[in-house]
């Protein structure tokens, strides 16, 4: 018996060493890998910061890839779909993708509440946590980016037609100016799309009703997009298109046309284009200019974020844990998350990080005006929170067809929009609130 149970454990040691040899102990093969997944330039902020991450957690290695956009959202959802499949561990998705993912795939994404994401609940701009909460509680994402939305102007164009902007408080009041500018210079007020086939081209639409605290659906669930507000919305759009001062932007380089040959005056683009506009018409230093938009009634909030774009665990991923220690560090650390901005262009939705000079810091390009504090001062007025839900690819392109019939064909925006309501909430199931 003392022979075979020697022999036993000879055997059991040997095995074990085998084991080893052959890789059987994970921590041999070296430092763990996490892949994210993103695309230019967000994907560069990322990889500024990736190196410095690895230095002080040497066992974890960060592999930052730029797949794409659109091109990710087609390959996050085919590996939802696969049930998590071959997908990063950590995946960049926009506010327009997350609650698709966190309704309709269940477990897609690792719940970021059981390793401590609920600390940093109140610690990003305002309206954000909402998008990233499930209706089972669980946090499935933190905040990156947000966009506030800004009214970017040509003041040369304003100061020509004898035009005050500071006096610009409500959107009649910038139509009433468009209709000067169109007079003095030519110019249009603003550019859309009229043939819209939703996405960018909803976006002055969406922050209208965001203006309001409005959207397609409440917090509920319910359909909204025939509400008071979504009316209100849409007949300024109409009054705006009315009143001929609004330039049809369809047609590929129709925009950049029209603001190369100083025919926009107004753009009312969201935080990126800060850095955007320069790059596309360096021409114009000097020129613009940027504040918060107009209200959409007297004394109403200005501030609307038209995107927002957050960071997650794939529910699949074996190195949860590493992943998140990666998101705290990007996301969560002033210094960090601003040297992501400086690499990446992407605006932080971290409101320690706008305690920084650069966001008071005078800018050359718009006439020495400090313009990101423009965007913090937005979003210390705060948002409300967006219910974009599962539903919202339906709902984008319902409310742009209403558009449409609104711009192009004079349709009464509270007809086009009951209208609308009643055939999202056929096609999804939904209630009409109220």
């Amino acid at each position: 018996m003392k022979r075979t149970l020697a022999l036993a454990v000879t055997a059991t040691l040997a095995l074990a060493v085998t084991a080893c040899g052959s890789g059987g102990d994970a921590k041999s093969t070296g430092p763990v890998k996490i892949t994210v997944w993103s695309w230019k330039p967000a994907s560069d902020g990322l990889a500024a910061v990736a190196k410095d991450f690895e230095k002080a957690n040497p066992s974890i290695k960060v592999d930052i890839q730029a797949v794409g956009n659109p091109a990710i959202w087609e390959k996050i959802t085919v590996g939802m779909a696969a049930g998590g499949k071959g997908l990063g561990d950590i995946l960049h998705i926009g506010i327009d993708y997350l609650p698709s993912y966190m309704e309709k795939f269940p477990g897609g994404l690792a719940n970021l509440k059981e390793l401590g994401a609920d600390k940093y609940k109140d610690v990003f701009a305002k309206g954000l946590w909402p998008t990233v909460t499930g209706k089972d509680g669980g946090v499935y994402a933190l905040p990156w980016e947000v966009n506030p939305v800004g009214f970017f102007y040509r003041s040369d164009l304003f100061e020509k037609a004898g035009i005050d902007t500071e006096a610009i408080k409500t959107w009649d009041d910038a139509i009433e100016a468009g209709k000067k500018l169109k007079e003095k210079t030519g110019a249009y007020l603003i550019g859309m799309n009229k043939p819209a086939a939703g996405g960018v081209d909803m976006d002055l639409y969406q922050s209208l009703l965001q203006q309001q605290g409005a959207f397609y659906f409440d917090a509920q669930g319910q359909v909204t997009l025939s509400s008071a507000p979504a009316v209100q919305a849409m007949t300024l759009l109409k009054k705006m298109n009315d009143a001929g001062i609004v330039a049809d932007t369809s047609g590929e380089g129709t925009a950049k046309k029209l603001i190369s040959g100083g025919k926009l005056a107004v753009l009312p683009w969201a935080a990126w284009a800060v850095r955007y506009i320069p790059e596309m018409r360096p021409e114009q230093k000097g020129l613009w200019r940027v504040m918060q938009p107009p209200a959409v009634v007297a004394g109403g909030k200005r501030t609307a974020i038209v995107n927002s774009t957050y960071l997650s665990v794939a529910g699949t991923s074996p190195h949860k844990a590493e992943a998140f220690k990666f998101l705290e560090y990007a996301l969560t650390k002033p210094e960090v998350i601003n040297k992501v901005f400086a690499d990446g262009g992407v605006f932080p939705a971290l409101t320690a990080a706008y305690a920084d000079p650069r966001y008071t810091a005078k800018m050359d390009y718009y006439g020495g005006q400090p313009a990101l504090k423009t965007f913090v001062d937005a979003l210390a007025e705060g948002a409300d929170a967006t219910y974009y839900s599962g539903d919202y690819a339906r709902a984008l392109k319902i409310a742009s067809d209403a558009q449409t019939q609104v711009l192009l064909k004079g349709a009464d925006p509270a007809a086009a929009l009951t209208q609308a309501a009643e055939q999202l909430a056929q096609q999804t199931g939904r209630k009409l609130a109220g």
